[in-house]
């Protein structure tokens, strides 16, 4: 989504408004690290929308990660038509779908796919909303997406970040979400990759996170 804000940014400037939705799955910090990167470094207009409430309300004793998916996923697409609704003129949605989205999710060529997983990302939008869907990324892979963002000068920090799902921390507490287990897992999460930085180890991993098991 970064590099996809900053890339359209590059071609229609202060026409594009990005809209950050702090669902209150999110890492440490991350919210926080968003907000200055887009709205100090890049002065990209920025709507910063907190709706950690609305989600974690609905995904109350909620323990399916599929549904736990559909419903943050129709979430997201009611918060985004709240947002769109308030900026004037607004006629598309831009969003940073990847390629593996869209194979894990159907066929990007229509053909008969075996969906692995859901995402909030892919399936296009309720026809309510009379925007038109902008992906321009959707053709490729992480690592052409990070080399894209390097190009385009977003700091290492940013373009080599670990992978981290959708629907964010809801998927990494197996069974119902609390906001105790999301503190305690973004903590623990914070001080593992932490010590996977400090190792010198963190470039050289694809993905590493912590998981909040339900046992004791």
């Amino acid at each position: 989504s970064s590099v996809a804000a900053v890339l359209i940014h590059e071609a229609i400037g202060e026409q594009l408004t990005c809209v950050f939705v702090d669902h209150g799955l999110l890492r440490a910090g991350e919210a926080e690290e968003v907000v200055a990167l887009f709205g100090g470094h890049y002065n990209i207009p920025l709507v910063h929308r907190d709706a950690s409430e609305l989600f974690l309300g609905r995904l109350d004793g909620v323990s399916d990660p599929e549904e736990k998916r559909k419903i943050i996923g129709a979430s997201f697409i009611e918060v985004f038509e709240e947002e769109a609704n308030a900026i004037e003129g607004a006629a598309f949605l831009a969003q940073g779908t990847l390629y593996p989205d869209v194979i894990e999710s159907i066929s990007a060529a229509g053909g008969d796919a075996v969906t692995i997983k859901s995402h909030h990302n892919v399936g296009g939008l309720p026809e309510k909303m009379k925007l038109a869907l902008v992906e321009p990324l959707r053709e490729l892979f992480k690592d052409e997406v990070r080399d894209l963002g390097r190009e385009l000068g977003l700091p290492e920090s940013l373009v080599g970040r670990h992978p981290f799902p959708g629907p964010g921390l809801a998927i990494r507490v197996p069974g119902e979400i609390t906001v105790e287990k999301l503190d305690i897992l973004r903590a623990a999460d914070a001080v593992y990759l932490d010590a996977i930085r400090k190792a010198g180890l963190y470039d050289a991993i694809w993905q590493a996170f912590a998981v909040l098991l339900p046992v004791r």
